[in-house]
C-alpha cells in the first residue's frame, strides 16, 4: 500500500511542478511588455527597486528565476550591480506569494479552474486570451498536485514511514542544512516551500521543524543565480554573490533570534491548526524581516560585494562581443526582446561611427582611418551574424504578437545595417586606390561630396534615432522623407554637374569613376536608412496618414 502511496506523492510533484511552470509562464506571458516597462525603469532608488522585484517574482513565481534573470541583464550591461540590490530584496518577498495561495483550501473548485483554463487554451484563438487560460489551468493543476500530495503523505505519515525520516529534523541546523539542499537541487524555493506546505498539511512535520528548513530553503534558492552566472563577466558574478549575501545576513540573524525566542510558538499561535499556513507565515517572516532590518544596510552590502569580487568594466565597446544579448534572459521573452533592442541599437551606432570614419578617411585620405573601418566592419559583420541568430532563439519561443513584430522589425533593419556597413567598407577601398593613384578632384567635386554626405549623415541620425525609439512624430517622419530626397536629387544633380565637368576636361577618367562610384554609394547608404527607419510596418502607415 504504502508504495502506491508514494507514487501518489510523486505523482502530486510532478503534477505541482508542472502546474507552477503552466501559471508562471502564462502570468509572464500576460504580463508581457508590462513587465519589461517595470524592469526599464529601475532606477538607482533601491525601495522603487524591491517594489519592482515583488511585483515581478509575484508574476513569475519564483525569486530563483527573478534572481537568474538579474544575472543576465547584469552581464548584458542592462542594469549596475547598485540597481540589483532593490529587485533582489523585493524577490524574495514576492516568492512568497505562492506559499500565500497554497494556504487557502480551495480543493473543491480547483477541477474547475482546470476545466475552465483548458477550455479557453483550447477554443479562445487571441494570444492573449490563451494566456489567461493557462494561468487558471496551471492554478488548478498546481492545487491538484498539492492536494494528491498531501493526502498521500498523510497515508504514509499514518504508517509512521515519514517520521523516521524526519525525526533528525529537530535539530536546527540539520534543517537548515535540508532546507538548503533540497532547494538547491529543485532550485525553486517557491516549489521547495509548497512540498514543505503539503507535508505540514499531512500532519508530518511541525513549525518548530519547519521553520530552520524554511530558511535553508531561502538560502538554497541563491544556487540558480550562481549557475546562471558561471561563464558570465564578472559583474553578473557580482549579483550572484551579493544575492547570497542578503540571504546569509538573513539566517545569520533570524537562526540564533528563533533559536532564543518563541517565534514558531507565536507564529502557531496566530494560525492555529493549519500547519500549512503556518510554513507560509515563516516564509513571510523570514523575507519580511531581512528585508526591514537589511534594507537600510544595503548599499553596505554592495560594497562588500565590490571588495570580495572587484569589477572593472572595459571601456572599449566596439569589441568583437555582444553586450546586450544573453542566452539568460531567453527564459524571459519581453526582456530577450528589449536585450536585442539595445544590441541592435548598439550596432546602429557602430554603423553610423564607421560612415563617418569612412567619409573622413575619404577627405583626409588617411589610411589609419581606413584600417579602423575595416577593423570595425568585422564587428559589425559579427554582430549581424549574432543577432540575427538570437532573433531566431526568440523566434522560437511563445511571444507577443506586439515583441514578435518587433523582432521581424529588427530581423529587417540588420541587414540593412549591414549593408550600409559594405557600403563604408566600399569607400575605404575606394580612398587605398585615390591615395596609391595620386588622383585628384576638383574644389567643387569635393564640395557636392561633402554636401551630399552630410546629408546622408543628418540622414542615418535621423532614421536610427527613429528606429531605437520605436516610432517618430509625424514631423520627425515628414524631415526623414525630406532629408532621403534631397539626397537623391543631390545624387542626380552632381551625377549630371560631373558629367559636364568631364567634358569640360576638368576631370580626368578614373577619379571621375570614383567620384560616380561615391554617388551611388552614399545614396544607397540613405536609402538602407530609410528603410531602417521605417522597418516596423506600423510607421508605414503613419508615413502615408502624416503625408496625405
Amino acid at each position: 500500500m504504502s508504495i502506491f502511496s508514494l507514487f501518489e506523492v510523486l505523482g502530486g510533484l510532478g503534477l505541482f511542478f508542472l502546474g507552477m511552470k503552466y501559471m508562471g509562464d502564462g502570468l509572464e506571458l500576460a504580463a508581457g511588455n508590462k513587465l519589461r516597462t517595470l524592469l526599464e525603469k529601475i532606477t538607482s532608488n533601491k525601495y522603487l527597486g524591491m517594489l519592482v522585484g515583488l511585483v515581478v517574482t509575484a508574476v513569475i513565481q519564483s525569486s530563483s528565476a527573478t534572481a537568474a534573470m538579474v544575472v543576465g541583464f547584469t552581464n548584458a550591461g542592462m542594469m549596475e550591480l547598485a540597481q540589483t540590490v532593490g529587485i533582489l530584496f523585493g524577490s524574495k518577498i514576492g516568492t512568497c506569494m505562492t506559499s500565500v495561495l497554497l494556504s487557502f483550501d480551495m480543493s473543491s473548485i480547483v477541477p474547475l479552474f482546470i476545466f475552465l483554463g483548458v477550455i479557453v487554451m483550447m477554443f479562445v484563438k487571441k494570444n492573449n486570451y490563451k494566456y489567461y487560460g493557462q494561468i487558471l489551468a496551471g492554478f488548478g493543476i498546481l492545487f491538484f498536485g498539492m492536494s494528491m500530495m498531501s493526502g498521500a503523505l498523510k497515508s504514509l505519515n499514518e504508517n509512521g514511514m515519514i517520521d523516521g525520516i524526519l525525526s533528525s529534523v529537530n535539530n536546527p541546523f540539520i534543517g537548515l542544512l535540508l532546507g538548503t539542499v533540497i532547494t538547491a537541487v529543485i532550485q525553486s524555493s517557491s516549489a521547495s516551500v509548497g512540498i514543505l506546505m503539503a507535508l505540514g498539511a499531512a500532519g508530518a512535520i511541525s513549525i518548530d521543524q519547519a521553520i530552520f528548513i524554511v530558511y535553508g530553503m531561502n538560502l538554497g534558492a541563491c544556487m540558480p543565480a550562481f549557475l546562471s552566472a558561471a561563464g558570465a563577466k564578472r559583474n553578473a558574478k557580482q549579483v550572484a554573490v551579493l544575492n547570497m549575501v542578503i540571504t546569509l545576513f538573513g539566517v545569520i540573524l533570524l537562526v540564533p533570534l528563533t533559536m532564543l525566542f518563541p517565534i514558531s510558538d507565536t507564529i502557531e499561535g496566530i494560525l492555529p491548526g493549519n500547519a500549512a499556513a503556518q510554513i507560509s507565515a515563516s516564509h513571510i517572516f523570514f523575507n519580511v524581516v531581512n528585508m526591514v532590518v537589511l534594507m537600510p544596510f544595503s548599499n553596505l552590502m554592495v560594497k562588500l560585494t565590490q571588495k570580495l569580487l572587484p569589477f572593472h568594466e572595459d571601456p572599449e565597446k566596439d569589441k568583437m562581443a555582444v553586450e546586450f544579448i544573453d542566452n539568460r534572459i531567453l527564459t524571459t521573452p519581453p526582456m530577450a526582446v528589449l536585450a536585442c533592442e539595445k544590441e541592435v541599437a548598439r550596432l546602429s551606432r557602430l554603423v553610423q561611427k564607421n560612415y563617418n570614419r569612412a567619409m573622413i578617411a575619404f577627405f583626409d585620405r588617411d589610411l589609419d582611418s581606413v584600417d579602423k573601418v575595416l577593423e570595425r566592419e568585422k564587428v559589425i559583420d559579427y554582430l549581424s551574424k549574432e543577432i540575427t541568430d538570437y532573433i531566431v532563439k526568440i523566434n522560437a519561443l511563445d511571444v507577443e504578437d506586439h515583441d514578435r513584430q518587433i523582432v521581424a522589425a529588427m530581423y529587417s533593419a540588420i541587414q540593412d545595417l549591414e549593408r550600409i556597413g559594405d557600403h563604408a567598407e566600399n569607400i575605404v577601398e575606394y580612398v587605398r586606390a585615390i591615395v596609391d593613384d595620386n588622383l585628384k578632384f576638383s574644389d567643387t567635386a569635393m564640395a557636392e561630396l561633402r554636401d551630399i554626405s552630410d546629408k546622408c549623415r543628418s540622414l542615418m541620425e535621423l532614421s536610427f534615432a527613429m528606429f531605437n525609439a520605436q516610432g517618430g512624430s509625424p514631423e520627425l517622419i515628414q524631415r526623414i522623407i525630406k532629408v532621403e530626397d534631397d539626397v537623391d536629387d543631390c545624387k542626380d544633380d552632381y551625377k549630371q554637374n560631373h558629367i559636364r565637368r568631364m567634358d569640360a576636361g576638368e576631370c580626368d577618367a578614373v577619379a571621375g569613376t570614383t567620384f560616380l562610384n561615391m554617388l551611388i554609394d552614399i545614396e544607397r547608404i540613405g536609402d538602407h536608412a530609410i528603410n531602417v527607419a521605417f522597418a516596423i510596418p506600423n510607421r508605414q502607415k503613419a508615413v502615408v496618414s502624416a503625408s496625405a
